[in-house]
């Protein structure tokens, strides 16, 4: 599910949406979790996991990962 709808690139239909944002016909803002159907502590849980993923490990590691992630990558191709 997109964040949000795509703003149109003709300028007629750029000028109607931005007419119907003004007078509140529609909402230009991002959906929150709520609204998104998903759980606002597991979204807030998922935002810090890789940065706690990453300081828990070594170097040694995250750099084995990381060589195992490139040979996936190249492996595809």
């Amino acid at each position: 599910m997109p964040s949000r709808a795509k703003r149109p690139r003709d300028p007629a239909q750029l000028a109607k949406f931005i007419v119907d944002v003004a007078t509140g016909e529609i909402e230009d803002r991002k959906p929150t979790p709520e609204e998104q159907g998903k759980d606002p502590a597991a979204v807030e849980m998922g935002r810090k996991g890789g940065a706690a993923r990453a300081a828990s490990m070594t170097a040694k590691k995250r750099s084995a990962i990381a060589k195992q992630a490139a040979q996936k990558r190249w492996q595809k191709k």
